[in-house]
Formats: structure tokens, sequence, C-alpha cells
């Protein structure tokens, strides 16, 4: 489990982040979600340890993340960042190659091609091996970039909006790709996303944020409501229960 205490931030004049606590359960799909500006991001970002909290601390299994060499932290906790771009040509295959880097350190195995190979095999991405990243739409160059941090083979995952300009297709064929990791392999996810319906629909667990701290927490029954969502967002919303999970009207309640 991933825990953050007290977690507070400051940029010049503004707050982004106050007093922030909330848990990441082991082995399940967590969303973030709220409007823009609630600090989804900057936490996300402190978890990675790519950017430090102004006071509080991360716990990784009850241990301050502080305490851990950075290289052993990459062996447990993979970040995928919002819109990652790589200026070098590269390949599908010389692109997920980079996810065994902390434990390789350039020098590829045996069995770290085991592992690039099962990522593109568990991404359907065989088709694409050989091809250029520039080569490929939007949609398929991220399911790469998810491929590189499965391969990383961490506890968990850290994934910043994920369908940021996604088509559905894309979208889809994504989120059922993290909740197999959580369902087959055990692995926890933790992401950042802005569609509430495949938050209700994927995850096991919600932390709402608006304004820099926690609204509320809980399971998607806790937490997908229409009174909670409406103070969320400032909309109001129709929820109804269908036949494989709630579904959130936003466009005409």
């Amino acid at each position: 489990m991933i825990t953050v205490h007290n977690i507070h931030k400051v940029y010049g004049a503004k707050t982004v982040l106050n007093n922030v606590n909330a848990c990441f359960p082991r082995g399940g799909l967590t969303s973030l979600i709220g409007p823009n500006g609630a600090g989804k991001t900057t936490l996300l970002m402190m978890i990675a340890r790519l950017m430090a909290p102004g006071r509080g601390e991360v716990r990784l299994e009850g241990r301050p993340v502080t305490g851990l060499p950075i290289n052993e932290y990459a062996k447990r906790v993979a970040t995928l960042r919002q819109s990652p771009d790589f200026n070098l040509r590269l390949t599908v295959e010389e692109l997920v190659a980079f996810g065994r880097f902390p434990f390789s350190r350039g020098a590829l195995t045996a069995e770290d091609r085991r592992l690039i190979g099962e990522a593109i095999e568990f991404l359907s991405l065989q088709p694409l091996r050989h091809a250029y990243l520039d080569e490929l739409s939007g949609g398929q160059r991220q399911m790469a970039f998810l491929a590189m941090t499965i391969a990383q083979q961490t506890d968990y995952l850290l994934l910043d909006e994920p369908l940021n300009n996604l088509d559905i297709k894309h979208a889809v064929q994504i989120m059922r790709a993290l909740r197999r990791l959580c369902d087959e392999f055990g692995r926890t996810v933790i992401l950042v996303v802005h569609d509430i319906n495949f938050a209700a629909s994927y995850s096991d667990h919600i932390v709402a944020m608006k304004a820099g701290a926690v609204q509320c927490a809980g399971s998607v029954e806790q937490v997908i409501t229409q009174t909670r969502l409406s103070e969320l967002y400032g909309l109001d919303f129709d929820i109804s229960q269908g036949p494989r999970g709630l579904l959130c009207n936003y466009f005409n309640p």
C-alpha cells in the first residue's frame, strides 16, 4: 500500500496541496479524479518522487520513500507521465527496453528481453514491434509507452492521464489492460483520469480531489453519487445502474 500523510505544497502564494492524506490499496486500481487544478498530477508526481512536498511524506508499505535509494524505488514503482515525448527515433521494441533500465542499466540480459517481449505481447503490439514511434498514431504510441512501463515489472504503476487525447477504442484498450494487470498479476495501478465513466467502470478505489484537498475517497459506490460528483465538479449528474456498472450522465441530466 502507498499512503500519503499531511502532504502540503505551495508555489509562490498559491497552495497547490493542503494537508492531503490518502491511501492507495495494494493490488487494485485507484483513480484520482477531480476538476483541473485540483492537485491530482502534483500528488502523483510526489508519489513518483519526481517532486518533493513542502511538508509531509509518502510511505511505501509503511516506510517513508525518502529512505529508499532512487534506483531501488524504480524497481518498485514505475511512472508514466502525461504526454511523454522522446526526441530520439526509436522503435517500439527499443522504447519498451527502457523499462528494464533500473535492472540492467542498459546491458540487456536474456531475462530482460523475455520481459520486453511479454510486455509487447500483453498489449498486442507484436505487429508494431519494429515500427518507429514517429510512424504510429497517438493511441499506438501511448500503448507503446504503457508497454515500457509494464516491462519495468514493478509492483506499482503511476499513470498521469494515460487516456489523454485518445479515441474511444484506444482508451478502452488501455483501461482493459490496466484492469488485467490488477486482476491477473496483482499489480497496483494509480492513475489520474478525467473521464468519470472510465473511473466508475474500472476502478476499485477512487480518490476525489478539489482545490488541493481530498474531498472524499472510497469505493466506486461510495464516491460515484449524484451529491458528491455535483459538489466536486459543480455540475448536475444523473447516475444510473447499468448491467455492467454505474453510468454518469452530465451532458444532459
